[in-house]
């Protein structure tokens, strides 16, 4: 699909792999989805731009390199997308961060928005939206319609695992936004969830089921 990456790597097949057991415990879900974080991290900045930087090594001078502009905002979908946060930090630790809260309601399944704030320059920075799932798509499309409201310009989506019919749906209200994601699986079912999945990313983080 067109603006999306599926970031093919063997650490992070088999880190999903343990993580869609479901067997796997809470504890192991959180760091695996803490590792995951920090690998996918690494691709959707692959592009930061850079400025030259004049530097002492202990042996001699040499010109270095820097990123350039204002720091990253990472904006995780609350609550699920939290578990993303840590990972992304550890690589990143100066980031600034954004709270979107959304639920999806189960009827509808279309995002609620409860909550939302985030730095007052969103304009001027690069702004990654986290959710380990993109699965209708509506909670991602919502949130990334609330971050432009407030003047974010520059966005990319990252995700764990993505259902087609999300990636379409995020795709077509917001065609100027990448997607990263570890794994694009096969569909949702009737009740909107991911197919094979690994089950509520929210409720397996925070054991709340």
């Amino acid at each position: 699909m067109a603006h999306m990456t599926v970031v093919d790597h063997p650490l992070i097949r088999h880190k999903l792999s343990l993580m869609r057991d479901k067997d796997c415990s809470t504890k192991s879900f959180r760091n695996l989805l803490d590792e995951i974080g920090l690998l996918l991290c690494y691709e959707v900045t692959r592009d930061l731009p850079e400025i030259p930087v004049r530097i002492e090594t202990p042996l001699t001078h040499m010109q270095g390199t820097a990123i350039s502009g204002k720091k990253l905002v990472f904006a995780p979908i609350l609550r699920a997308g939290l578990g993303f946060l840590n990972g992304m930090l550890e690589l990143v630790p100066s980031a600034r961060v954004a709270f979107i809260g959304l639920y999806r309601d189960h009827v509808t399944l279309e995002a609620v928005e409860y909550y939302f704030k985030a730095p007052s320059d969103l304009a001027d920075r690069l702004v990654i939206v986290l959710d380990p799932m993109l699965a209708t798509g509506h909670s991602a499309a919502a949130a990334i319609d609330h971050l432009k409201q407030r003047g974010a310009q520059a966005l990319r989506f990252v995700s764990l695992v993505s259902a087609p019919e999300g990636v379409a749906h995020l795709q077509a209200k917001h065609p100027d936004v990448p997607i990263w994601t570890a794994a694009l699986d096969s569909h949702l079912n009737e009740k909107g969830y991911i197919v094979p999945g690994l089950g509520d990313a929210g409720d397996r983080i925070f054991g709340t089921k």
